[in-house]
C-alpha cells in the first residue's frame, strides 16, 4: 500500500503545478489556485507521512487511516473545484467541503498517531 501512498504523492504534485499553470493562464480568478495548493501541500504531506511511517514514528494503522484520508480529502475537494471549472459540473453535492472536512481530520488522527506511538514508547 505504501507504492500507492507514494505514485499519488506524485501525481498530486504534477496536477498541483498542471492546476497551479491553468490558474495564472487559463481560468484566472476561477479558484483553481486553492486546488493546487492543496494537491501541493497534500503531496508532500503524503510523503512526509509515508517516511514517518515507515521510520516507525507513527502508529501504524493511525498512520495509515491519516494518509488514506489526505488523498482521499485531497481527490475529492480538488478534483470538485477543478470539475467546476473545466466541465462546468460537480464531483457530487458539497464535494469540496466534505474533502476539506476529511482533510481537516485526517491531520487530528496524525496527531494521534504521534501521541499513540509517543505513549507506546513509555508502555
Amino acid at each position: 500500500m505504501l507504492p500507492l501512498f507514494l505514485v499519488l504523492a506524485a501525481v498530486f504534485g504534477a496536477a498541483g503545478i498542471a492546476l497551479a499553470a491553468a490558474g495564472a493562464h487559463a481560468a484566472p480568478s476561477a479558484g483553481l489556485e486553492s486546488a493546487a495548493n492543496i494537491l501541493l501541500f497534500h503531496a508532500l504531506a503524503i510523503l512526509g507521512g509515508t517516511a514517518l511511517l515507515v521510520e516507525g514514528t507513527l502508529s501504524r494503522q493511525l498512520a495509515f487511516i491519516a494518509i488514506a484520508g489526505w488523498a482521499l480529502g485531497t481527490i475529492l475537494f480538488s478534483g470538485d473545484v477543478a470539475l467546476r471549472v473545466f466541465v462546468g459540473q460537480r464531483l457530487f453535492p458539497m464535494a469540496a467541503p466534505v474533502g476539506g472536512t476529511i482533510l481537516i481530520l485526517a491531520w487530528l488522527v496524525l496527531a494521534a498517531a504521534a501521541l499513540a506511538r509517543a505513549f507506546d514508547h513509555f508502555a
